[in-house]
């Protein structure tokens, strides 16, 4: 086990260092000085020399490199001059916001969807099934800003129970939510529903039934947690992709996220926050990665042995 953890752990850092140079080699690219870009032609040559040397922009490109990687390391991106704070200040607000929009979205589509997927899958081709697989394909079909519109109408402009936008209230982040997690909700109802399928039709399974075994226990200690693992991955891989990927539900609903952060940095150019924006979410997906694959160490010994 120990040299599975420590062969994840080294490919997630060398994901990281990756990401990192990417991060690097992009703000250099951008045309012109960088200083100049961010403080504008109006700006003082003490202040733009101020400037390339808090981004550490005066040196050679390998020293450049060094900074910016050690800087990244103790999470010092610099200050963010369109929003008056430091950098990672104003990320640990925004990821707050946004964690617990994913959060909530996932359990959303966890508490509703797995139970829909085992209804389906022990009850195959009836009328439930039916009715439940059409709803998810077209949950998964319909685009998340016309969801979050329609929603908005209905709950705050028709019936005025729910507030329209904001982080303001505890109620405000239902809507968002449901929004971010109707995609997810619908593949895990189709993926759960395949597995389950599949696994139920096992000799292991037909064993246990001829023992006198009760269906319950049968799908619940039998055929669950061996069909786990396709989910598993893709609820690892849908978690990371909330945290990036709400940029439009974060818009529609004036939700303060990260992705409506980094949407609104790029716009202005603040590349102290665009480059702690894209470090925290690669860490996200990295950490969020490296907890699924752990997880498939203890639900499938053999892939740890694989290792």
């Amino acid at each position: 086990m120990t040299r599975y953890l420590g062969y994840r752990i080294l490919s997630s850092l060398v994901v990281i260092l990756g990401a990192a140079t990417i991060i690097f080699v992009a703000i250099r690219a951008v045309p012109g000085d960088p200083a100049l870009v961010v403080l504008g032609p109006s700006a003082t040559p003490e202040q733009v020399a101020a400037l390339r040397t808090e981004y550490g922009l005066d040196g050679s490109l390998l020293g450049q490199y060094m900074h910016f990687l050690a800087r990244m390391a103790t999470f010092d991106f610099g200050s963010s001059f369109r929003l008056g704070m430091p950098a990672t200040q104003a990320i640990s607000q925004a990821f707050t916001a946004t964690l617990s929009l994913a959060l909530a979205a996932l359990c959303i589509a966890l508490m509703i969807g797995f139970p829909l997927g085992i209804l389906c899958a022990l009850r195959p081709n009836g009328w439930s099934d039916r009715i439940i697989s059409s709803l998810s394909m077209t949950g998964q079909a319909l685009p998340s800003f016309w969801v979050g519109i329609m929603l908005v109408m209905i709950f705050s402009r028709m019936l005025r129970i729910l507030p329209s936008g904001g982080a303001e209230t505890p109620e405000a982040i239902l809507m968002p939510a449901v929004t971010l997690a109707l995609p997810l909700l619908s593949i895990i109802v189709r993926l759960v529903r395949s597995g389950l399928l599949e696994v139920l039709g096992e000799g292991y399974v037909q064993t246990a039934r001829a023992k006198g075994l009760r269906e319950p226990r049968v799908v619940g200690r039998h055929a669950l947690r061996n069909m786990l693992i396709p989910v598993v991955t893709v609820v690892g891989l849908e978690l990371g992709g909330l945290l990036g990927g709400a940029v439009i539900v974060e818009t529609v609903f004036a939700w303060p996220g990260l992705g409506r952060l980094l949407i609104d940095s790029i716009a202005a150019r603040d590349y102290s926050v665009v480059q702690a924006c894209v470090v925290v979410l690669v860490l996200g997906f990295v950490s969020i990665n490296l907890i699924v694959d752990l997880l498939y160490g203890y639900l499938d010994p053999r892939v740890r042995v694989g290792s």
